[in-house]
């Protein structure tokens, strides 16, 4: 087993030396397709980095659209709340003008004032007396 790492040890070393001693070959072509390389990869860098751009915009735009529809969605719910008392208050106000509307047509009526007459005001007939009996218990 270590004789097997050592030997791993070694190919590699020797693969490292072998690889520092290579030298490249100064041609036109060379040169040219080292240019080509250099351009794919700046051209490959703009790329990425234009892709980042593009992606931190839609990401920003994303956020922001979402964060307009949750705020319509709270307006939209307290309108909502506030649509629904006052159609409660509404309602509360129709039944009230429905009775004032009712009442208006028994105080047209004079039998109706009459009555209220008597009971509240003690109003009497010729020849009636009226006789207030207390609703409480007397302590004596």
């Amino acid at each position: 087993m270590a004789d097997l790492v050592q030997d791993i040890f070694a190919k590699e070393e020797i693969a490292l030396s072998r690889k520092k001693t290579v030298t490249k070959i100064q041609s036109d072509y060379v040169k040219k397709y080292d240019a080509q390389q250099q351009r794919q990869q700046k051209k490959k860098q703009r790329l990425i980095r234009r892709l980042v751009l593009f992606s931190i915009v839609v990401v920003v735009a994303v956020g922001v659209m979402t964060m307009y529809h949750m705020k319509q969605r709270a307006q939209y719910a307290s309108k909502q709340e506030e649509y629904n008392q006052l159609e409660e208050q509404l309602t509360v106000l129709q039944e009230e003008k429905n009775s004032f509307l009712e009442e208006i047509e028994l105080l047209n009526n004079e039998d109706y004032v009459l009555e209220i007459a008597r009971t509240n005001y003690f109003f009497s007939k010729k020849g009636e007396l009226i006789f207030k009996i207390l609703d409480e218990i007397p302590s004596y």
